[in-house]
Parts: structure tokens; C-alpha cells; sequence
């Protein structure tokens, strides 16, 4: 088998799932998992170009739109994590109003996300089921056969345009670093449609560097809402403690990435389409080769 249809269908109930019980109160891990699944499915509707059909078209918009909405949510619970672990030192008054901002702001977002939810549903539960069960059917058919189906190839030629596409930026910065972040989780959710995955050493250190970086947006999202909200100015400890978090947490995302890259993804070359391809082939050879091994 090189298709894991099993985590295409744990990961449409638990969207179904979200969807039909639209919490007024969402844990944390059923946000995350809403997230982590929606782009789970948006990765294999897109890879084997089924989002081309109209109605699987309206479907990823639709589950778009809530995935954005659950992203501010999620983005609340990480930084109230983050800012449960800073050592108070003098400034506990200022952790405290950012720690009841960040829990008010995740409120108004959980009434946008269910606002969203309310107005697509049930409509988009019944879309999102009946695609699934075409993506499931083109899957199952290319595992049936592999010489008469296009998933495989087609799965294979995006995994390496992806690489491709991990090789620029040539030098990474504060201002590009997140949006590469973006680009790595493409490819690892792509690579995660094997039923391989989890045996694939580029799988692990991808999901390594979009945590690290992850980890410094976070830090550095959370240093730019002190700033607006507390009026301390550069005097307050706890400013002066965030920014330096977050300056460690870069230096070690972007000293993280850029040596998986230089490992799997080397710059190119010159723009003849032949060399690009052997580069990118050799780096991500064996990834390749776990969608056509049965």
C-alpha cells in the first residue's frame, strides 16, 4: 500500500466532527486537530488535483475559511502557553493583563470560528463527506492499479516541485522565515499521505523545523501584543524578557532550518529544468519512492 487511507479518514471525522458540535468552549486540542486535519485533506485534494472539480473547489474554500478562523483561536491558546511559562520577576501585574487579554481575544475568535461554522453547516458536512469519499476512491483505485491511475505520479512530480520550492529563498531572514514555515508543511503534508511517513527521516526533520519556527513567530507575536498593550515602554522587565526569548528562539529556528536544507535541499543551480530536477530528485529520492512501493 503507498497511500495512508486510513489517515485520510481519521482526518475527515475529526473535521466532521468539530463541525457537528461547534463547541461554545473548544478545547485547545480539538482546535488543533481541526487545523492539522482540514490541511491534512487540502494537501490530497490538491496533490491529486481534484481541486479542479467546482464543487471540491467550493468545499476548500468553505473549509478554508474555517481553518482561518480556528488558526486565531489556536494562535490564543499557543500564546497563553507561552505566557504561562515567563518568569513573573517584578511584573506579574503586566503578565496578568496580557494573559486576561489573550483569554478575551480567544473568545471573540471562538464566536467568529462558530459564527463561520453555523453558516455553512449542514451543508458543509455533507460536501466535505461525499468528497472524501471520492478522494478515498481515487486513492483506493491507485493502489489497485497502479499502471491505469495518475495519483501516484501526480503525487510524486508534487513532492518534488515542493523541494524545488524549498530551495529559495537563497538566504533566510526574520521577514521570510514564516513564510517558508508554510512551504515546509506543504511538502511534509504531502509526504504524510504515504503510508510511509512515519518511517521517512525528511517527515521528522521537516516537522522539526515548522515547530521551531513556529515556535519563534509565536514568541514574536506574543512580544508585539505587550507592546501595544502594556505601557512600560523598555523599563518593563517582562518586554525585556520576551524579546529575548524570542531572538533565542529565532537564532535557533533559523540555524535549524537552514541545515535540513543544506542536507535535503540544495540552492539551485543555473535555471536548465534538467539539472534542477537531478538535484531536487537526489535530495528527496527515497520520499519519492515510498508512493510507488507496494
Amino acid at each position: 500500500m503507498a497511500f495512508d487511507i486510513q489517515r485520510v479518514k481519521k482526518s475527515t471525522r475529526k473535521v466532521a466532527k468539530f463541525l457537528k458540535k461547534n463547541d461554545k468552549r473548544p478545547s485547545s486540542g480539538a482546535v488543533h486537530n481541526l487545523r492539522t486535519s482540514s490541511r491534512s485533506l487540502e494537501a490530497a485534494f490538491i496533490t491529486l488535483s481534484l481541486d479542479s472539480k467546482r464543487k471540491i473547489k467550493r468545499l476548500l474554500r468553505e473549509m478554508g475559511d474555517v481553518r482561518k478562523r480556528a488558526g486565531k483561536v489556536r494562535d490564543m491558546d499557543v500564546l497563553t502557553a507561552d505566557a504561562l511559562t515567563i518568569k513573573r520577576d517584578g511584573e506579574q501585574d503586566c503578565l496578568v493583563q496580557l494573559i486576561e487579554y489573550l483569554g478575551a481575544e480567544r473568545a471573540k475568535h471562538v464566536k467568529k470560528l462558530r459564527g463561520v461554522i453555523k453558516n455553512g453547516n449542514p451543508q458543509l458536512r455533507r460536501n466535505l463527506q461525499r468528497n472524501a469519499r471520492r478522494l478515498e476512491g481515487v486513492l483506493q483505485q491507485a493502489e489497485g492499479n497502479q499502471t491505469h491511475s495518475d495519483a501516484i505520479p501526480e503525487t510524486m512530480a508534487r513532492v518534488i516541485q515542493l523541494s524545488w520550492d524549498l530551495q529559495s529563498p537563497v538566504h533566510l531572514n526574520r521577514r521570510n522565515l514564516h513564510p517558508y514555515r508554510l512551504k515546509v508543511k506543504e511538502l511534509r503534508n504531502v509526504l504524510r499521505l504515504s503510508d510511509q511517513a512515519d518511517d521517512l527521516l525528511l517527515v521528522e526533520k521537516l516537522g522539526e523545523v515548522k515547530d521551531a519556527i513556529g515556535e519563534w513567530h509565536d514568541w514574536q507575536e506574543l512580544s508585539s501584543i505587550a507592546a501595544q498593550l502594556l505601557d512600560h515602554g523598555v523599563s518593563c522587565k517582562l518586554m525585556t524578557q520576551l524579546k529575548s526569548i524570542s531572538d533565542s528562539k529565532f537564532e535557533r529556528a533559523l540555524s535549524l532550518t537552514n541545515r535540513v536544507r543544506n542536507q535535503y535541499f540544495r540552492a539551485r543551480h543555473g535555471k536548465h529544468p534538467a539539472r534542477r530536477l537531478k538535484t531536487a530528485s537526489t535530495s528527496v529520492i527515497k520520499a519519492t519512492s515510498a508512493f510507488a512501493a507496494h
